[in-house]
């Protein structure tokens, strides 16, 4: 008897903490959130992105150029289609607003290319881009680094880095032509990352790579998402999608981070993009990420765009520029702005670009 009631203690405390923990995920993930939309004048979808493959991530290149990486799949996302993902050039000066598929080198595994986070690096000496993808074939992480050759839209493929420290990469950031930082979203490969998330674990980090060396720079995120620099190199910024902020961190002489400070956002934070003029931050974002993980088509997740303003002063400002119930697009994951345009992309479905008002410039 007395075995039983302790089996019955034990399970009830079980039972309790489990409770408790999901009623934590599902805070985490803003499940109760009501989206009031608040639109910007003019939006039109741009044709080519289709809902298949998404806008997953995007950068813009001087001069107005976007490359834009579509066909993300990962697991207990979402996605309309298997067919394997591509890379996109969208000149931003043109009227027409058509992307370009961009060619890859021959030698390169295209049916394995499902393309994540994206950045570029410049070199001042040549002007050669370079261009990073972090990819996930058979759902692993590996990151590509292309060459981008404008004059014919073409990408010439240079090397394949995978690493055990970059174990579940979710975006990138060129720090030089092989060097980069590059967020871990979860901590385990196997089913356990559902069990991570779920108690709320904060295992993820942030990993520094060059041919001469690798090294956890930060740790200690819930899952660490986009990742952007500063204008002047000095410091990184990583959204930590589950703890709704954005911290700053100082990149130190080894590459290590030592962390500033935190700004709530009060919402889901994704990629991060940052003009590089002004040095705001400007975010697409998951309002309510559990409409996103249990997909209805009656119930869409909505987007929401978010800039930061002054984000090293006491007192930033975060303005919610765009909000959408899901009715217009859904799943936003990037954004940024070019010329009082605001161009907004998603995980899985299309692609929009709208006036801002001029109080959001």
């Amino acid at each position: 008897m007395g075995k039983i009631l302790i089996v019955t203690a034990i399970a009830g405390v079980l039972l309790a903490f489990l409770g408790e923990r999901y009623m934590t995920f599902r805070t985490k993930l803003m499940a109760s959130r009501d989206i009031i939309s608040n639109h910007l004048p003019n939006c039109v979808y741009i044709k080519g992105l289709g809902k298949e493959y998404g806008s997953e991530d995007l950068t813009i290149l001087p001069g107005g150029l976007a490359l834009i990486s579509t066909g993300l799949k990962y697991p207990n996302l979402r996605r309309l289609s298997d067919d394997p993902g591509k890379i996109y050039a969208l000149n931003l000066e043109e009227g027409n607003l058509k992307p370009v598929e961009l060619k890859i080198s021959r030698g390169f595994d295209l049916d394995s290319f499902f393309p994540h986070g994206i950045s570029t690096f410049i070199d001042e000496k040549d002007q050669t881009v370079y261009l990073f993808v972090v990819n996930h074939p058979d759902f692993k992480s590996t990151v590509e680094i292309f060459r981008f050759v404008e004059e014919d839209s073409s990408l010439t493929h240079l090397k394949t880095i995978e690493h055990e420290l970059l174990h579940s990469v979710n975006d990138i950031v060129a720090v030089g032509p092989e060097s980069f930082y590059a967020t871990n979203d979860h901590y385990f490969t196997n089913a356990l990352f559902s069990v991570e998330y779920m108690i709320g674990l904060a295992l993820c980090n942030v990993v520094y790579y060059s041919p001469e060396e690798v090294r956890e720079a930060a740790a200690g995120f819930y899952s660490a998402n986009g990742i952007n620099i500063s204008p002047d190199k000095k410091h990184l910024y990583v959204g930590d999608v589950f703890d709704h902020v954005v911290h700053v961190l100082e990149i130190q002489e080894n590459k290590t981070l030592v962390p500033l400070k935190k700004v709530d956002v009060g919402t889901l934070p994704d990629n991060i993009e940052v003009d590089s003029v002004t040095g705001d931050l400007w975010l697409g974002c998951h309002p309510n990420a559990w409409r996103l993980l249990r997909y209805d088509p009656e119930n869409p997740p909505g987007s929401e765009v978010i800039q930061i303003q002054n984000i090293h002063s006491e007192k930033p400002t975060v303005t919610k520029v765009y909000v959408d119930d899901g009715h217009v697009i859904e799943g936003s994951s990037v954004a940024t702005p070019y010329k009082g345009k605001l161009f907004i992309g998603t995980m899985y479905q299309k692609a929009i670009i709208c006036d801002l008002n001029p109080v959001d410039l």
